[in-house]
């Protein structure tokens, strides 16, 4: 007569699996919550050579990571430039993003910048010409400029935050805009704190 019911031995049992929340209870990992995205921005230091930025771009592209802008630009020194890019993306992708982009050979340096850094971006509306005193007055209450008036379009050039183009370019709406062009934000780091450090050898 057996002493008790049979079964596997304890090794052989399956391990649940899943990790456990503050309360012990087991979380299922194929239902736990994936990490909510957030929108911050990435300053790459780069050396400035042919197909750089279409290495960065590349980069970007095989990870599918989700880009808001991308802008690259001269900086104080003529041999290096420097890319911004802003991206939406859960924190460990953040980490990534910026782990895989100092593996590329050209970029000198890489850093996401706080929430208090200077940044800025310019756009470019063309409209139709029909109220040109009102489309005026509302381009300089955004201390934008008229860049050029004709009898059928008006162009302004608008520079700021983010959230200003954004107010300006809902305001402008109601005179039937035509086209826009919007460079993205480039940004540097606030006060004191250096945006990239360069070795002493790029120095």
């Amino acid at each position: 007569m057996s002493d008790g019911l049979q079964g596997p031995a304890p090794e052989e049992r399956p391990r649940p699996e899943g990790r456990r929340n503050s309360q012990g209870i087991r979380i299922d990992p194929e239902v736990e919550a994936e990490p909510e995205p957030r929108r911050t921005t990435i300053t790459a230091l780069v050396e400035n050579e042919p197909g750089v930025l279409s290495e960065v771009s590349d980069l970007f592209s095989r990870r599918q990571y989700n880009i808001e802008s991308l802008t690259v630009g001269t900086t104080q020194n003529p041999e290096w430039s420097r890319v911004t890019v802003v991206v939406e993306e859960p924190d460990p992708n953040i980490e990534q993003i910026e782990k895989q982009l100092d593996k590329v050979v050209p970029v000198i340096h890489t850093r996401e910048l706080g929430s208090d850094a200077v940044s800025r971006e310019l756009v470019l509306v063309k409209m139709d010409a029909d109220e040109p005193e009102r489309v005026h007055a509302i381009t300089e209450m955004y201390d934008g400029t008229t860049l050029d008036a004709g009898p059928r379009s008006v162009t302004v050039e608008l520079t700021g935050s983010e959230r200003e183009i954004d107010d300006a370019l809902d305001a402008l709406r109601q005179f039937d805009i035509r086209e826009i062009a919007r460079t993205g934000k480039t940004a540097l780091a606030r006060g004191e704190t250096k945006t990239s450090i360069a070795p002493d050898r790029l120095k």
